[in-house]
């Protein structure tokens, strides 16, 4: 398997446009992030510039280490940087990869972006990369975020109980989902 996360990598739909997240980024991106309700069901506790500046240089290291590949999202449709998202765990020898670390826009969001962006997410892991399994995980509390989860064709597979421990230092169940290579050729069709 190629690794194809050593390259800079653009993802591009008549929608979307992911390009590979910098910290050149943060003036575009800290406006978004400051809307606290993005982080109400995330591990991660924004709330401050200084909270967002960390968040950003651990995705950067993290990319880094090839642990994950962080981007920005860009609206073509708003014109506007949107939000951020990312390919994370990354598990070459195991053929998996996860899809997360998702936020948009509260105006942007159940508008058709976040599935413009998990169309060419999952297209570049499947067919680019040759991943066998994509994974998604969700706060158990986050009931809109499983609801789009299995609208793009993942199957729920299980909860994990204290799975995590947030940035405040509360504990979070952790509700696992995947779509796996011989299902993308028919989600594709159906979903997207």
């Amino acid at each position: 398997m190629e690794n194809l996360f050593q390259h800079e990598i653009i993802l591009e739909n008549e929608r979307a446009r992911l390009e590979p997240l910098h910290m050149e980024h943060i003036p575009h991106l800290w406006p978004i992030a400051a809307h606290s309700s993005l982080w109400e069901h995330t591990s991660a506790k924004i709330k401050t510039a200084n909270d967002f500046a960390s968040y950003m240089q651990k995705a950067m290291d993290e990319k880094g280490t090839g642990l994950s590949y962080p981007f920005a999202i860009y609206d073509k449709e708003a014109n506007c940087f949107a939000g951020s998202t990312r390919f994370g765990n990354i598990s070459l020898p195991h053929r998996r990869v996860e899809i997360g670390w998702t936020w948009y826009h509260p105006s942007l969001q159940r508008r058709g972006l976040n599935r413009s962006c998990k169309a060419l997410l999952l297209a570049f892991g499947f067919e680019k990369m040759g991943f066998d399994r994509i994974e998604f995980k969700t706060s158990l509390t986050n009931t809109r975020s499983q609801t789009a989860i299995q609208q793009i064709g993942a199957t729920q597979e299980g909860i994990l109980r204290n799975h995590m421990i947030n940035d405040d230092g509360n504990s979070r169940d952790t509700v696992y989902f995947s779509i796996l290579k011989h299902e993308w050729p028919s989600i594709k069709t159906t979903k997207f």
